[in-house]
């Protein structure tokens, strides 16, 4: 019953894919230049994934297990609301069950990430979904059941039995959503069909990931290079313009001449996700996705419209760049340069994990503990290898398991945010799983980034301070700003064109590739303003981001980021308290709803005022650039 239904406690390590901004002067190659194989990587560089398993066949018992399994749900079916112990029996029965299929499905999803061209790998990771759904399909008697039983009979059990007083929150969070809990039979088909609900956004996974091919360019010194999701990152932070401009080009190639596939997938997804709103009686897509973490969808709208009014910063910093780059015209291409070349960027794995350790000194010994924990074991996975998923994710929760990170390090400073940012999950993941009940032993996708985003401020605050020059400084500010361009800014504009995608679709509207790049191309000029150009190639942005699969999940970004910025200044200036106040938040999993665990540590998300002093950060670290380029 944890989350409402055991598909969502699979999709837990879906959902925690980051695409991470790896940049690279030198690109990770053999000899023939290509990516290296995990045969040339030290193992000090690799997950330990025995620390889940230590063979393959190990796995295949406990998934034996759980498929010969599934049927003793029959046994608690009609009995929930009989006597308290009948009900506690059933709920401590389908926790053992979800925390072994949670511990299957991170080896298989992990193992696959590995090498995604691998099939024997893809098909262990499929079996996992259907043996999922199978679950699920087995337990969907439970919600129905038990919310059939008389409120007042459901708390008395509460009240008779000390051991179901963990399941409160959870069973208050069932009752709050009684009006989209469906009968048993409907349940057990809604279950059946989710792994259709996946099959767009696994097969877009497959296809961008390990059989799509882009295409061969030459690097800065002529010589050939084929192009990745990593190499074409790295690129975009090359100073070598004409290098920047044929990495982007060729990069965008093959999802502008497939894009017939990707609108059918990515109108796949909406169809899927539209279906499921429908059949649980919600009014739109959005209000669907909201509602399953309790968040009111005024404070998505809060965000967008807030975001719309306040976007000078934004369109400031783009006239800034393109001033100070000396170009005519400024494009997509040029948005991640950096302006201060001559600033070290090259830093190594090791050298970047000394760093975090002192980033990182004012969240405490405790915080810095586990951290060495996680960086002494094996649970971060460092480089780019050949058929590796791209970009950076941390696995999220899984019960009696640490977390893992997963990188594709390319020895750039953005690597060491990207870095910090995947050590705020783990942490936020590690402390969750050793601090609550399998029973809220998760956390919402609404604070899953404030987290990730608290590390960065930290990191930030560092290396400003630490600045040995006038010009490093200048970067580094240059790197905040385009954090919140990144963070706060682009992934609000990726939350407004997914609200306008499936509005679209709710409506019945025809949905083409030329009218999907039309609302991004003039959204993405909305944002930047009027110095921007805006390339064909870009408007085709919609086909290639991964989130967009992931059900409203973006709009969380930006205000996890907001909350974030508010929560590092609590620390600065209360210390102690203000420490103990954000370690409990790493600790509250979902024992709360993620509105109050955050108002716990300090904000109120339903407010507009994180949101503009994030405006107000931008325009004071404009000032503090102009000041300083001016002296």
């Amino acid at each position: 019953m944890k989350k409402l239904s055991f598909i969502k406690n699979l999709m837990r390590f879906i959902l925690a894919l980051v695409i991470g901004l790896n940049a690279s002067k030198l690109f990770a190659q053999d000899s023939n230049g290509e990516l290296p194989t995990r045969n040339n990587i030290a193992d000090k560089y690799k997950w330990n994934l025995e620390d889940i398993y230590k063979t393959v066949d190990l796995w295949e018992v406990d998934y034996k297990y759980l498929d010969e399994n599934a049927d003793k749900y029959s046994q608690f079916e009609g009995k929930l609301g009989n006597s308290a112990g009948d009900l506690l029996a059933c709920l401590k029965f389908d926790d053992s069950m979800g925390i072994k299929l949670s511990t299957v499905a991170l080896y298989s999803s992990l193992l696959k990430d590995l090498d995604l061209g691998n099939a024997e790998n893809s098909a262990r990771d499929s079996r996992v979904e259907a043996l999922a759904s199978k679950l699920s399909a087995a337990s969907s008697f439970m919600n129905p059941e038990i919310l059939a039983i008389p409120e007042d009979k459901l708390w008395g059990f509460l009240n008779e039995n000390a051991e179901l007083k963990i399941y409160e929150m959870q069973l208050k969070e069932l009752v709050r959503t009684k009006a989209h809990t469906l009968s048993k039979d409907q349940e057990e088909l809604l279950a059946l069909a989710g792994p259709v609900s996946y099959a767009s956004y696994n097969t877009f996974g497959i296809f961008k990931n390990a059989e799509m091919e882009f295409p061969v360019i030459k690097d800065e010194n002529g010589n050939d290079f084929k192009i990745s999701d990593g190499r074409y990152y790295a690129a975009l932070y090359s100073t070598d313009r004409n290098l920047r401009e044929r990495v982007y080009r060729g990069y965008y190639q093959p999802f502008m001449k497939y894009e017939n596939t990707f609108l059918s997938l990515f109108t796949g997804n909406l169809k899927a996700i539209h279906f499921n709103a429908k059949a649980r009686k919600y009014n739109t897509d959005r209000e669907a996705a909201l509602d399953a973490n309790n968040i009111p969808v005024a404070v998505y709208d809060n965000l967008v419209n807030s975001v719309n009014d306040n976007l000078a910063p934004l369109n400031r910093w783009c006239s800034l760049k393109k001033k100070l780059l000396g170009v005519e015209n400024l494009h997509a291409y040029d948005t991640y340069v950096t302006l201060f070349p001559g600033v070290k960027d090259n830093y190594s794995y090791d050298e970047s994990i000394d760093i975090l350790l002192k980033a990182l000194k004012p969240l405490g010994e405790d915080y810095l503990n586990s951290l060495n924990k996680a960086f002494n074991n094996r649970w971060i996975d460092v480089f780019e290898t050949k058929g590796k998923r791209s970009g950076a994710y941390s696995s999220g929760v899984s019960y009696g398991v640490h977390p893992y990170v997963l990188l594709n390090w390319n020895n750039q400073l953005n690597d060491v945010f990207t870095f910090a940012h995947e050590m705020g999950h783990n942490m936020h993941s590690y402390y969750t799983e050793q601090n609550q009940p399998y029973a809220y032993a998760n956390y919402s996708i609404f604070v899953a980034e404030v987290a990730s985003t608290m590390n960065e401020v930290f990191l930030l605050d560092y290396l400003i301070e630490n600045a040995q020059t006038k010009e490093e400084k200048l970067a580094l500010i240059e790197k905040e700003l385009n954090n919140i361009t990144t963070t706060f800014y682009r992934q609000t504009r990726f939350a407004e064109f997914e609200q306008v995608a499936h509005e679209m679709h709710e409506k019945g509207e025809a949905i083409t590739p030329e009218k999907l790049s039309k609302i991004y191309g003039d959204m993405y000029q909305k944002y930047w303003g009027n110095d921007m150009i805006v390339d064909k190639e870009e408007t085709y942005t919609w086909a290639r981001i991964p989130h967009f699969y992931y059900n409203f999940y973006v709009y969380q970004y930006a205000t996890s980021f907001a909350a974030s910025q508010a929560l590092a200044q609590k620390v600065k200036e209360e210390g102690q308290p203000a420490i103990e106040r954000y370690l409990n938040f790493l600790k509250s999993g979902s024992s709360k709803y993620p509105i109050d665990v955050l108002k716990l540590a300090g904000v109120d998300m339903t407010s507009q005022d994180p949101i503009l002093a994030v405006v107000k950060k931008m325009t004071d670290l404009l000032d503090q650039m102009e000041q300083l380029i001016a002296e």
